[in-house]
């Protein structure tokens, strides 16, 4: 027996708003390479990779959205909701890869500037375009980051995107008020050292996910009390908990219910508490229970 409930990991509403912050990060990260590439900033560079991990999450999301409403097949039976982990693995390699590559650039330039050249002025018409940009961003999801918690994460990549544009604005102003280019090479390494431990912990998510180990914040132990608390149920076994991608769990369990329930007929009341256990208690979307009766020999193979 199993419990589905209904995927309710975004709403249309919020696809709309999430649709428009990426266009708007998009855009403003394509301006920021150009930027970079005219004026000879680092620093512009590293923000426009640091957009570029908030314009990542923000596809990430849409996907999500999208790919929930994909039925199941016979297939893909869990649906294609792994393509989000997929994408955020191929994310954070190039996120870590591309930091690296600024890190190192940043403190050679640092410490040997040579006759490197940062255009100041472009330098400060750029990132003054990401911080307005990134503003705009923050007032069209201000109300709706507080209703959903998918919005309120690029919510908050959008803030990081704000921090690391007005670092870029502050090595600016000092590059065309002293001309020291190496605040240029700071600025990027400070927005590096923002990157990487994101890049990071998005790595650690997807490995966990693959993995199949119980998501962040799932106490196994705790589910398996709340079962046991249950009326009529004697044991349970073979409890597992994975998650198909952020936001969706999974849980699977044999539990074993006394003969008297069986007789009595409250198995099928004690099934539709269990389930009702996992969705209200620990947020499960799929839960499936095989009910055994006290006296059940299990057949399946043990290790």
């Amino acid at each position: 027996m199993h419990d589905h409930a209904p995927s309710g990991i975004r709403g249309s509403d919020s696809r709309r708003l999430l649709a428009l912050s990426l266009a708007i990060t998009a855009v403003v990260m394509v301006v920021q390479v150009v930027g970079s590439v005219l004026s000879g900033s680092l620093a512009l560079l590293a923000d426009a990779a640091h957009m570029f991990t908030d314009a990542a999450a923000l596809v990430i999301a849409l996907i999500a959205s999208m790919v929930a409403a994909r039925p199941a097949d016979d297939r893909n039976t869990f649906g294609y909701q792994r393509a989000e982990v997929l994408g955020a693995l191929v994310n954070a390699i190039i996120l870590i890869a591309l930091s690296l590559w600024v890190a190192i650039e940043g403190v050679q330039r640092l410490i040997d500037p040579g006759d490197a050249e940062v255009a100041g002025g472009l330098m400060l018409a750029v990132a003054v375009v990401g911080l307005v940009a990134n503003a705009f961003a923050m007032w069209l999801l201000g109300s709706a980051q507080r209703r959903s918690i998918n919005v309120r994460g690029a919510y908050l990549e959008v803030l990081g995107d704000l921090v690391g544009s007005a670092m870029v604005i502050v090595a600016a102003i000092i590059i065309a008020l002293t001309g020291w280019v190496q605040a240029d090479a700071l600025a990027s390494l400070a927005i590096a050292a923002m990157i990487i431990p994101r890049a990071i912990a998005l790595l650690r998510e997807v490995m966990s996910v693959l993995a199949e180990s119980a998501p962040e914040g799932t106490h196994v132990q705790e589910i398996r009390q709340h079962i046991l608390t249950t009326d009529g149920v004697v044991d349970v076994h073979d409890l597992h908990v994975w998650q198909l991608t952020r936001g969706a769990p999974v849980f699977t369990a044999h539990v074993v219910v006394s003969d008297e329930a069986f007789r009595d007929g409250r198995a099928a009341a004690i099934l539709e508490k269990l389930q009702d256990c996992l969705a209200h208690h620990f947020d499960v979307e799929h839960s499936t229970f095989q009910l055994e009766p006290a006296g059940h020999v299990e057949h399946d193979a043990h290790t």
